[in-house]
């Protein structure tokens, strides 16, 4: 595949993997660090935060398991790094660096360092002194979604030394979707686990009264009402004004024309707080996949000092509704060509590559699986025109701990998908994975009924699904789910009809999904009664090439084999489906797009569906 069409587009996107850019300074740290394996969790008993003789060097960012696999294949045994039998990973890594003096000159300025993403618990030293997050915590608990520390200018030195530890375990009620809940896995559709900093640190310069790098935007489009959920910290209280800019999106200028703008003065304590400011923009354009139409929004917050912040980032016009049996976008009926998607441990530019080609598959939805990925794929799908269905990366136990860091998780990624039109659909969790209880426990079920209440209440720009593929939760026959979504694997076109079939009929409550040796009900919970009053998607199905699914390998026949699946769908009220999957990882091969240049292995269009009506016969399962 041709890479210009990628960079193109990545070219001008965020440098760094957040999603809402600030337009200060900022000085990478990435590279070569101080390492060592704390195989015996020795290190915080030693106090190595004050000082300790490193054995080795690591690059930042990387995974300890990586670095591991690669000492087993060049020095065997003998690798220090080697050891299957660990059942928690703890790293030390430790650098020095030198902040920009000019950063140093103004007062109204601090020093902060941000992780792109870390863990899954993360401590942090400055010059041999303990830092808490921004939140205030000692240690940082997730690994999918970036963090920050304030550096106390008290502490700052002409060099500095920053110490991090972190520790990976094995753990089963921490979120770590289709990662293995093991150092080593096991094979089949799990995946190998990551460990440590797997993306990016730097510092920057950013004002001690300022707007956090955090937005949400709800969109009014009957109105060309566009809200907006800003985030303030403030050190000094007084009084501040937030100013709005929207303006057309231009790529690779900073701003266009300005259309819309809006002064708010608000009286502000210490602390953090969220605010919700709504403008109108005249005429709207909207976002879809036909025309993802996107406007620029700066925002900037002065402090009673004169001191200003600016954050700015791109943003959509969209509206998204699950009606009756079908899905709209922007109030017209619109069918979800999905094809399910696991980045794994691809680069970024290749995860642009993969998105241009899942685009010339047909599709104009990618269910991103359970992964923690670069925020920086959301900005991509943006500007592409692409819907995302992104999910909670899942815990592999169900009780009130998991489920605590089920929530956790879930909130510190709301913080990144908020502004971003082409993020549609969010599952909480995934074929009972974290909830595998959900049948027997009300606590389970109550839990996920709450927190589908919350998610439509605070972001209803987004459809939420309770438990992708089956047993989804009932209460008083109110489904807590804006979808009725179910996983189908078989490679024969006459079972697949006849589940099709049993799928729509109003019976659809009493269907049970198939799973190997294991039956699964579709519903749990109060009785439902189906009768089409939420869309059903197919959202899994195919993953033909796989030993455990079966089909084709051959690429023309796996072709054809989708386009006959794809046409007995089409003529039955299904409202979309997502094809399993777009690249092949590790022991899962069934891949349609090569995971290294993008390129495709079927034909183009081979996703795209057209609605065929009836059949020519007459015949439904034609």
């Amino acid at each position: 595949m041709d890479d210009t069409r990628s960079k193109s587009i990545t070219a001008h996107l965020n440098p760094l993997p957040r999603a809402v850019r600030r337009t200060s300074e900022y000085l990478l740290l990435d590279g070569v660090w101080r390492f060592e394996l704390d195989r015996n969790d020795q290190g915080l008993k030693e106090d190595w935060y004050k000082g300790h003789n490193y054995s080795a060097t690591i690059d930042w960012p990387s995974s300890i398991e990586a670095v591991m696999e690669e000492a087993w294949r060049t020095m065997g045994a003998e690798s220090p790094y080697v050891d299957v039998h660990l059942d928690m990973l703890v790293g030390w890594y430790e650098r020095e660096f030198e902040i920009p003096a000019d950063w140093l000159q103004d007062p109204a300025y601090i020093v902060q360092v941000t992780f792109g993403a870390c863990g899954f618990e993360t401590r942090v030293w400055l010059n041999g002194e303990p830092l808490h997050t921004i939140e205030g915590a000692e240690v940082h608990e997730g690994e999918y979604t970036s963090f920050s520390y304030e550096l106390p200018g008290e502490l700052l030195r002409p060099v500095n030394r920053l110490t991090v530890r972190t520790a990976d375990t094995l753990d089963t009620d921490i979120p770590r979707g289709k990662q293995e809940s093991r150092v080593y896995k096991r094979g089949g559709i799990w995946y190998q686990t990551i460990s440590g900093p797997v993306r990016s640190i730097w510092l920057e310069p950013v004002l001690r009264n300022r707007l956090r790098s955090r937005l949400g935007v709800i969109s009014t489009i009957e109105d060309g009402l566009v809200e907006f959920v800003v985030t303030t910290r403030v050190r000094d209280a007084g009084d501040y004004t937030i100013t709005l800019d929207i303006s057309d999106r231009i790529p690779g200028k900073p701003v266009g024309e300005v259309l819309a703008h809006d002064d708010v003065k608000l009286h502000l304590e210490a602390g953090e707080y969220e605010q919700r400011l709504v403008m109108h923009i005249p005429q709207a354009k909207l976002w879809s996949p036909d025309e993802p139409n996107l406007y620029r929004l700066q925002a900037r917050m002065e402090a009673p000092s004169g001191a200003t912040s600016m954050v700015e980032t791109n943003f959509g016009m969209r509206k998204l509704e699950a009606r009756g049996r079908n899905v709209y976008l922007n109030n017209k009926k619109t069918y979800l060509d999905g094809i399910l998607y696991q980045p794994n441990v691809a680069t970024f530019d290749q995860i642009a590559r993969h998105m241009y080609a899942m685009r010339d598959l047909g599709c104009n939805l990618v269910r991103v699986h359970i992964a923690g990925i670069d925020p920086r794929i959301y900005s991509l799908a943006d500007e592409l025109g692409m819907l995302l269905w992104v999910e909670v990366p899942s815990p592999h136990s169900s009780n009130q701990r998991s489920r605590q860091h089920h929530w956790d998780e879930l909130q510190r990624m709301l913080r990144v998908i908020g502004s971003h039109p082409s993020v549609a659909i969010l599952s909480l969790y995934n074929e009972d994975w974290g909830a595998q209880d959900v049948a027997t426990s009300e606590e389970t079920r109550e839990y996920m009924f709450k927190t589908f209440a919350y998610m439509r209440t605070y972001y209803p720009q987004l459809l939420v699904v309770d438990n992708d593929g089956w047993r989804h939760v009932s209460r008083n026959g109110m489904l807590g789910s804006h979808l009725m979504t179910v996983h189908l694997y078989t490679d024969k076109l006459d079972d697949w009809k006849r589940n099709l079939d049993r799928l729509v009929s109003p019976g659809a409550q009493d269907y049970q999904v198939q799973v190997g040796e294991w039956r699964m009900d579709l519903v749990v919970g109060d009785p439902y009664f189906y009768r089409g009053q939420v869309p059903l998607v197919v959202s899994e199905w195919g993953g033909f090439g796989w030993s455990g699914y079966a089909g084709p390998k051959d690429m023309q026949a796996r072709s054809d084999r989708i386009a006959s699946f794809k046409r007995a769908m089409r003529l039955r009220p299904v409202a979309g489906d997502v094809y399993t999957q777009a690249t092949s990882i590790e022991e899962e091969v069934n891949g349609l797009i090569d995971p290294e240049t993008g390129a495709l292995l079927v034909p183009k269009g081979t996703l795209k569906s057209r609605d065929f009506g009836k059949a020519d016969n007459g015949d439904r399962s034609s």
